[in-house]
């Protein structure tokens, strides 16, 4: 069955919009810089959000709104079950850049092109917002860098100090829009 993607607006983003929504990734394998050169390492840990971190992702997806940016939900029967979002805010030596700040499929429908999805409302949203590349601080997960890679999206040419500041381990991502 195929999502219906669609742009979220701020009253829309609340707790019940993320019932049925599952974010688990088991992680086995991280990418890491060392000395210079990308290096995949046995690092294993599961991600699971408690309802603090829905509630603090509520209030970062719902100030992506209020600040010009842009959240998309992809539904599939009614039922969230993936979501991006792209800042509005512009940065990088030539203002080149706008961030891809959230992107993330219910574990369940991971591999049906969602995710694919979700990125390509990402992109037609950094054009709308005038960037020329799309910057995202992504996981260092082995599954999530191939995911970017897929798409296209290459290390990035400068790198963010305050998202790698804020997540060391992140790998720093763009994709020339």
């Amino acid at each position: 069955m195929n999502a219906a993607y669609e742009i979220l607006t701020e009253p829309k983003i609340n707790r019940e919009l993320f019932f049925h929504f599952h974010r688990h990734q088991e992680v086995t394998r991280c990418w890491r810089k060392v000395q210079g050169n990308w290096v995949l390492k046995d690092i294993s840990f599961v991600e699971e959000w408690n309802d603090e971190q829905y509630e603090f992702l509520i209030k970062c997806l719902k100030n992506t709104i209020n600040m010009g940016g842009f959240v998309f939900g992809a539904f599939i029967q009614g039922k969230l079950v993936g979501f991006s979002s792209v800042e509005n805010c512009r940065f990088g030596s030539r203002h080149q850049y706008v961030q891809l700040s959230c992107i993330h499929v219910s574990c369940e429908k991971r591999g049906a092109g969602i995710g694919k999805g979700l990125f390509q409302c990402a992109v037609a949203a950094a054009k709308k917002l005038g960037a020329a590349k799309l910057y995202i601080s992504s996981h260092p997960a082995e599954e999530t860098q191939a995911f970017y890679h897929s798409l296209g999206c290459v290390e990035a040419e400068e790198y963010n100090n305050q998202l790698t500041e804020a997540e060391p381990c992140d790998c720093q991502l763009e994709y020339l829009l």
